[in-house]
């Protein structure tokens, strides 16, 4: 799908180069396809000797030599990036942003007439390609343009597609869902601490449980109910912890928290969009 795509990364961040990273690895893009820019020379340095990729400190140039831009930064600095650009933009070029809380319509309004966008929302688990990425498209992006933007960040993980306005609630549960995985390991191994294992083997037991759990949900394709039943027998361990998590509220802590985080990323979209 990407074959012959000059693609080009605007920003040098944890997401470009798990991206970047992705692509090479995962062989989907050769390095004469890709190139970066960074307005930092140190950091165009540092990519470029990492990826062995053409880099540079414009971000005009990337855009004109690329036929997909990815626009990796945050989005404090987004308006200005795509106020830089804009007059290298054309029809020709698809531009996949990535910047939390800016709509597509304030990176088309800003743009030459015409532009195509779509909006993603990765997550940190793109950094060792199991991420999960949230796609959106813009009113000028054609099925082809979701296609070529979902096999990117397809090399660092699992894509879907939504309507922007889900990308909200994206954020709320992938988005920031890692953290409460990290909070539950961290939780997991404590307790292996409680009951007198030490620390280093508990860490590993709860990580890998909870790498295993949900390696086995993905590969079956099974409800997460019916495989928890399969961990149940009557009387037996299991149900007793499991009774002990519903007593203490885990599903309505765990679902206000992805409503909550939901309701966050509005609210900061919303400023930044006053702003």
């Amino acid at each position: 799908m990407l074959k012959g795509k000059k693609i080009g990364l605007i920003g040098s961040g944890n997401m470009a180069r798990a991206l970047l990273s992705g692509l090479l690895h995962g062989k989907r893009a050769s390095k004469d396809q890709l190139s970066a820019s960074d307005h930092r020379e140190a950091k165009a340095k540092s990519f470029a000797d990492e990826f062995g990729i053409d880099t540079t400190t414009s971000n005009k140039e990337v855009v004109t030599r690329s036929d997909i831009v990815v626009l990796a930064v945050k989005p404090q600095v987004m308006a200005k990036v795509v106020a830089e650009i804009a007059s290298s933009v054309t029809s020709k070029k698809l531009i996949v942003s990535m910047a939390a809380g800016v709509p597509i319509a304030m990176i088309e309004r800003k743009l030459p007439k015409g532009s195509r966008v779509v909006r993603v929302m990765p997550n940190v688990p793109a950094l060792v390609g199991a991420g999960a990425t949230a796609l959106a498209v813009g009113g000028h992006a054609s099925e082809e343009d979701l296609a070529l933007a979902s096999a990117l960040f397809d090399s660092v993980g699992k894509t879907v597609v939504v309507e922007e306005e889900q990308l909200d609630a994206v954020t709320g549960l992938s988005g920031s869902g890692p953290a409460y995985i990290f909070l539950i390991i961290d939780s997991l191994a404590d307790a292996g601490v409680k009951v007198g294992l030490s620390r280093d083997v508990a860490l590993i037991l709860a990580a890998q449980t909870v790498l295993g759990a949900a390696k086995l949900l993905i590969e079956t394709g099974e409800h997460p109910g019916k495989l928890k039943d399969m961990v149940t027998s009557p009387g037996g361990t299991a149900i007793a912890g499991i009774h002990t998590l519903e007593e203490g509220g885990l599903r309505t802590t765990l679902i206000n928290a992805v409503e909550r985080a939901t309701i966050r990323s509005r609210e900061l979209g919303a400023m930044f969009n006053e702003k």
